[in-house]
């Protein structure tokens, strides 16, 4: 019975909607962010032109040579590029802030590979967890928060057959759970990798890893590399975060602990070594572990808000000319319940 238990509520109440909603809008700014950023240069870096980092016919050889594909690689027309490259930009966009559904998202998981495709000296890891999260972000409703719907998708869900709208939540549920073992199979490889190598072993991976010129914060890296204690806590617990972190997440008491540590792990990556689209690219992961946590804290922000309401209820506002009419105003949804 309990096995029959599981089975139907794991079929019948999506898990972690709040978290992967998260996670598909900090995806598409990290997307973003990677537009944004090369745009002034976008003609020199990924152009079609002689000028080009890498000329065009270079590239099209690397693309036949990996048996890869990217939608730049098409033709040789700025036209082209500059179409192909805006719509990505626009795509990423329209994802951060959840507008499209799910169609957008297959869109700007195409137009992002295309662009990393095109230039691939520049990416650091983070683009290769993109473009295998992004296909199980499709199978979610990551879309439920965080986003703008326009009720399209609600209205072509009512249309389809009982039986395939019965598989929404099933399915949302498996791509919560190929997210969460990918995850585990990136912290788990890492750190078996890692404690491999001597450097790890006698603790002194740190030292070196921040005096690398490329990865080095002026002013502060020293500060690190300097202090022994640093360093040897430092490397020891980066690979015990690692090998242990499915056994953190299996658990459910210590699984926003472990996401949370990992996050910070990954924010003082971004800070001392510059991987900045790589280390928001694990936390919009890592947020699938801490959709409980987060659904939680929301609920007691708006409790706070409430009774500061019923206290202060002159700064309310009482349904004056101009203000909404109480029947048009939204209705904040009930937090839908989250596996721990």
């Amino acid at each position: 019975m309990r096995i029959k238990e599981a089975i139907d509520a794991a079929a019948s109440r999506p898990i972690a909607a709040l978290g992967v909603s998260g996670t598909r809008a900090l995806l598409g700014f990290v997307g973003l962010m990677y537009y944004v950023s090369h745009y002034s240069d976008r003609n020199y870096l990924f152009g079609p032109g002689p000028d080009s980092v890498l000329p065009h016919h270079l590239f099209i050889e690397e693309i036949k040579e990996k048996g890869s594909f990217s939608l730049y690689a098409w033709s040789t027309s700025q036209v082209w590029f500059e179409a192909v490259f805006h719509l990505g930009l626009l795509a990423a966009l329209a994802v951060t802030f959840g507008v499209g559904g799910r169609m957008v998202l297959a869109a700007h998981g195409v137009l992002l590979w295309s662009l990393y495709e095109r230039q691939s000296a520049f990416l650091d890891g983070g683009d290769n967890l993109a473009q295998l999260v992004i296909p199980m972000l499709l199978l979610t409703d990551c879309y439920r928060h965080f986003s703008f719907s326009s009720g399209l998708a609600q209205r072509v869900t009512r249309r389809l057959p009982e039986g395939l709208r019965c598989l929404g939540v099933p399915l949302h549920n498996l791509g919560v759970a190929a997210i969460a073992v990918q995850m585990c199979l990136v912290y788990v490889v890492s750190g078996l990798y890692k404690v491999q190598g001597e450097v790890w072993q006698d603790g002194t991976a740190l030292f070196y890893i921040m005096r690398v010129p490329e990865f080095e914060l002026p002013g502060w890296s020293s500060l690190v590399y300097h202090n022994d204690v640093v360093v040897f806590l430092g490397t020891y617990s980066t690979t015990l975060l690692l090998v242990y972190f499915p056994m953190g997440i299996l658990v459910p008491r210590l699984r926003p602990w472990t996401a949370a540590a990992s996050i910070a792990f990954h924010v003082s990556i971004g800070v001392f070594m510059g991987l900045t689209a790589f280390a928001l690219t694990m936390i919009a992961c890592d947020l699938i572990f801490l959709s409980s946590a987060l659904a939680r804290a929301r609920e007691t922000v708006r409790s706070i808000g409430a009774r500061w309401a019923q206290k202060h209820p002159a700064d309310v506002g009482t349904g004056t000319e101009g203000e909404t009419p109480e029947s048009d105003r939204t209705v904040d949804a009930p937090v839908p319940q989250t596996a721990s």
